[in-house]
């Protein structure tokens, strides 16, 4: 893992994004800093190379749109379905293998990478997205319920 969508080789603030996508900054000064970055967060060689070559021709500018792309390519050839949980609280690792595991069987998925977020505004329980494009579709929150029940009453 040192290409995945949000771990330490991606910018850990807005600033250091502006500092790397700007053009006007040095390379060298890019390259350090990157060069800091993967010693703390003990990137591999490879990845370290691949990031001072998107500094050499300019596109550390896009690095979120290239891991994005690696990361779908990835899942494609691995048969990974990527899901999105959120809840209203962190959830346990056991409560997201289940939550995994369901959706496999769902799915019928060789592999489920769950990516999981917080949102108190659900109140409680969890919301799932899969599938290509966020098409599936989960709402196990109370929020959702409580949505549900008005347009219950509202038609009724």
């Amino acid at each position: 893992g040192d290409i995945e969508p949000t771990p330490p080789y991606r910018a850990p603030t807005p600033a250091m994004s502006t500092f790397l996508a700007n053009p006007t900054m040095e390379p060298k000064k890019k390259k350090d800093v990157l060069a800091k970055l993967g010693k703390e967060a003990s990137f591999h060689p490879f990845t370290s190379n691949f990031l001072n070559l998107l500094v050499d021709k300019s596109r550390i500018g896009q690095l979120d749109a290239i891991a994005e792309e690696f990361e779908a390519l990835y899942c494609d050839s691995t048969d990974t379905q990527v899901a999105t949980v959120t809840s209203a609280v962190k959830l346990e690792n056991e409560q997201q293998f289940m939550i995994a595991k369901k959706i496999q069987e769902m799915t019928g998925a060789k592999n489920i990478k769950l990516k999981p977020e917080v949102d108190p505004s659900l109140l409680g329980g969890f919301v799932v997205t899969y599938g290509k494009d966020g098409s599936g579709y989960i709402d196990m929150s109370v929020a959702g319920q409580v949505r549900q029940l008005k347009n219950e009453i509202v038609v009724a």
